[in-house]
């Protein structure tokens, strides 16, 4: 069986004209793409209390490391204990 090369098509309209533009960099974010993010939406209060990412990353830490001096019950945390399979919540 002969092998088909195809041509592929330019289906790039005429009117994208990427040689007259100016200022595209290839790959101007690859490294911080492949670095990852972690992007969190803070509520328009809390974005006010922290001017800045590293005054948010300060409190966060300090919440750490309070945490890891004190262990909060599941209540105090927010969470609640997983229910066995046949458990019914409670009323």
């Amino acid at each position: 069986m002969k092998k088909v090369h195809r041509r592929l098509k330019d289906d790039i309209r005429p009117e994208y004209d990427f040689a007259s533009m100016k200022g595209g960099v290839q790959g101007k974010y690859v490294d911080k793409y492949r670095a990852g993010t972690n992007l969190v939406l803070l509520d328009p209060e809390v974005a006010r209390a922290f001017p800045s990412d590293a005054a948010v990353n300060q409190a966060l830490r300090g919440v750490l490391s309070v945490t890891k001096v004190m262990r909060l019950p599941h209540k105090a945390s927010g969470r609640t204990p997983k229910r066995g399979a046949g458990e019914r919540p409670s009323s």
